[in-house]
């Protein structure tokens, strides 16, 4: 059933089950997060493409407002917890600084996967390998999901946004597992290409091969 819902348009996605800290500092929404303190209402957060709205969101709870500066700035603490599909926008809203949206709650899908697909735990840790960081899935979460991991996989904003749209924790899996299958390699070959720049000018160790052959 559509409902009416106030917005934080973002260059960001964010996801069920994550946790977003933000640095508030424009009035309408400074003013929406001291409504959400007061009331307990929910907020959505659309990804902005460009000058795009996305047609997906996520509704988002102020869990802490961790510090309110002399200008009326402040640090908050927030978390998502719903998928919502925006139908319209309301630019301008009654008594208020910020925006809203009408949205409908993206129906809830039982959990089709209920562990890490192994192929996708393999290929974020070679992600991770190349870019020398030393993140486990298992290390830091307990279970690891497809909504844990999203920010660790290397997604432009644009996958993200895809990737909000998706309601089955399998597709998003194996979606992970494409994305990570295409880019490992681009990531590989730069990060070699990095290794030989960094060899100018050094005294390498390069085997000669035992056999060539050479034909005009």
């Amino acid at each position: 059933m559509p409902k009416f819902i106030p917005i934080f348009p973002l260059k960001l996605a964010v996801f069920p089950l994550q946790t977003l800290n933000l640095h508030v500092f424009e009035p309408r929404y400074r003013q929406l997060m001291n409504e959400c303190f007061e009331t307990g209402k929910t907020f959505a957060i659309p990804p902005v493409l460009g000058d795009r709205l996305n047609g997906y969101a996520t509704e988002m709870r102020l869990t802490e407002i961790s510090k309110t500066y002399e200008s009326g700035e402040m640090d908050v603490r927030t978390k998502g917890f719903k998928v919502l599909k925006v139908l319209e926008v309301i630019q301008e809203v009654p008594d208020k600084l910020y925006s809203a949206a009408i949205v409908e709650e993206e129906s809830f899908m039982p959990l089709d996967a209920i562990e890490l697909n192994p192929q996708l735990y393999e290929l974020i840790m070679k992600l991770h390998k190349f870019l020398g960081t030393d993140f486990d899935p298992y290390k830091k979460f307990e279970n690891p999901l497809s909504y844990d991991l999203i920010t660790y996989c290397a997604l432009s904003l644009t996958d993200q946004c895809h990737l909000l749209e998706i309601l089955s924790e399998r597709q998003r899996q194996l979606t992970l597992i494409q994305h990570l299958i295409k880019i490992i390699p681009t990531i590989e070959d730069s990060m070699q290409l990095r290794e030989k720049i960094k060899m100018n000018g050094h005294f390498r160790n390069e085997i000669p091969p035992d056999k060539f052959n050479f034909n005009r």
